[in-house]
């Protein structure tokens, strides 16, 4: 059964992909990760934060006593580099030379900046690709929700005019429009779109009178939000489209390729269940295809998708009628 795939143009073995997660904290992590199975590895995210505070640690330490001797300054030589940014690129070369799959390297921020510099360091350090996971949510009721949708592009610009690799961009679902993102982020060079983010919620706790941050760990009724959205875009967008989000069983996967998604991504299932969970999920989608009478992945990508030629709000407005009454008929009383 051929389960190979190609995403932003690289070639995977299976369109598994293990997304970003605690487990690429080490190196073992990422071994792990590799012989379980997957086709490829996300790294976690280096976060614009820790660039900016070791930036600004720095310039402190550089203007100690500048006050008093200033001309002690012409004895430092160029400012180091980050000192987590080169924790971070030393475990990302460690990881590619040791991973049998492609590996790509993260950046997580939020306004264009000199954070995004870093994906260069990151390609020299043999990332096969980046992907942009931008978390800006505009919580300020001044914030126009027009300028996030630039800042969006003008972030990926940024990162597109400093590397030559494929670059992704993992978007969030809180967009008035998610297909006209998408659309402008495939303009502007986005070698794919990746639906969709997920945002931690600290939680409330009535008796500490506390808000507890914390991360759930997803379940499969999260998925069908992104499966919406790949099924609307697929076939609309020169970028590859990743799926993202309620990845649990080899079902999951099948229904996301149904849509239309390039590679399926997960983090959960491989946390709750090891690894080598990637594996099974990649054999149950061999077995699957199997039994359904399908050779090669490209007969499955996008067979349930929305037609070309339909009227996409059409769709899903219906779509949203007939679930609606399917629910009232299931949820009627015994009155």
């Amino acid at each position: 059964m051929n389960l190979s795939t190609r995403y932003m143009g690289i070639d995977l073995k299976n369109p598994v992909v293990a997304s970003a997660s605690s487990q690429t904290y080490t190196l073992e992590g990422v071994r792990r990760l590799s012989m379980g199975g997957v086709g490829a590895i996300v790294m976690h995210s280096l976060f614009e934060e820790e660039l900016l505070a070791d930036a600004e640690q720095r310039a402190r330490l550089l203007e100690v006593g500048s006050e008093s001797f200033p001309e002690s300054l012409s004895y430092f030589p160029d400012p180091l580099p980050s000192k987590r940014a080169q924790q971070y690129l030393e475990l990302l070369e460690r990881a590619v030379a040791t991973a049998e799959v492609p590996v790509i390297a993260s950046l997580n921020g939020a306004t264009p900046g000199g954070w995004t510099a870093h994906a260069r360091e990151m390609e020299d350090a043999g990332a096969a690709a980046i992907e942009l996971n931008i978390h800006m949510v505009p919580v300020g009721p001044g914030i126009d929700g027009r300028r996030v949708e630039e800042l969006h592009v003008e972030i990926l610009q940024q990162v597109k005019a400093a590397v030559h690799v494929p670059v992704a961009v993992k978007l969030s679902p809180f967009f008035s429009s998610v297909a006209q993102m998408a659309s402008r982020l495939d303009a502007a060079g986005a070698d794919a779109v990746v639906l969709f983010s997920r945002f931690p919620h600290p939680r409330i706790d009535p008796e500490s009178l506390e808000v507890i941050p914390g991360v759930d760990l997803s379940s499969p009724v999260e998925s069908r939000l992104p499966q919406t959205w790949v099924a609307l875009l697929h076939g609309h967008l020169q970028a590859a489209i990743g799926a993202s989000g309620g990845v649990e069983g080899v079902e999951d996967v099948v229904s996301y390729l149904l849509a239309g998604a390039d590679v399926v991504m997960t983090t959960s299932a491989l946390l709750r269940h090891g690894p080598e969970y990637a594996g099974s999920l990649a054999e149950g989608l061999a077995l699957w295809m199997s039994r359904k009478g399908f050779d090669a992945l490209d007969q499955v990508r996008g067979l349930l998708a929305v037609p070309q030629g339909n009227d996409a709000a059409t769709w899903q407005r219906a779509q949203y009628v007939d679930t609606l009454r399917v629910a009232n008929a299931n949820w009627q009383g015994p009155w």
